[in-house]
């Protein structure tokens, strides 16, 4: 069952929660938000390889379902995607590999003439408790890619300015970013779900 109905943990309170991520920025980020929820976790870095597909729900299902099979203990992970509009979604649910491969300067030269520049960042955060209930959680921000990159965040921060701001995601710092973040969206309301299991 996929979705975001409640049952119960108390079975499972004595296990350790893990998040899994090879990311140390994101795990930075992730437990500023949730600490603040009264949320503790250790995190995990293990390599799994995603599958193929252009939905972010998809992948991240998938993901932490094989995660749950080979952990066997209560986990979350995260899956995100700067969609372009002008550039048909891309990189999307390729983010990670676009951002390995070209960076925000192959990106930013892909935009090059480019006047609409209309894009968005997606999360989406999935929890397992076991192999058939796997919750997921989203967060949208929308947004517009800049003309160069601005300020020393990482991944796409640089060049992702959030709608109804002047500064991009890397020129706003951490704790401003999590205000208007897509990342903060989702992991709010997996925190405001995960506090009411009892």
């Amino acid at each position: 069952m996929i979705g975001n109905e409640g049952i119960s943990l108390n079975q499972k309170k004595s296990s350790t929660l893990l998040f899994v991520t090879s990311n140390p920025n994101k795990t930075l980020e992730v437990r500023k938000i949730l600490n603040k929820n009264g949320i503790s976790f250790q995190h995990k870095d293990t390599a799994y390889q995603e599958i193929q597909s252009s939905s972010l729900k998809t992948i991240a299902t998938e993901s932490a379902r094989y995660l749950y099979e080979q952990l066997k203990t209560p986990l979350f992970l995260e899956d995100s995607g700067l969609f372009v509009e002008q550039l048909s979604g891309f990189p999307g649910p390729y983010s990670s590999y676009v951002y390995k491969t070209i960076g925000n300067s192959g990106v930013l030269k892909l935009m090059s003439n480019v006047n609409d520049r209309t894009s968005r960042f997606e999360s989406v955060v999935a929890y397992a408790e076991n192999i058939d209930d796997i919750h997921l959680f989203s967060g949208i921000v929308l947004g517009r890619i800049a003309d160069k990159k601005r300020g020393k965040g990482w991944g796409f921060d640089p060049i992702f300015i959030p709608k109804n701001c002047d500064e991009t995601y890397a020129e706003m710092g951490i704790e401003s970013k999590q205000r208007v973040s897509h990342r903060y969206f989702a992991f709010t309301k997996f925190s405001d779900w995960f506090k009411t299991r009892g």
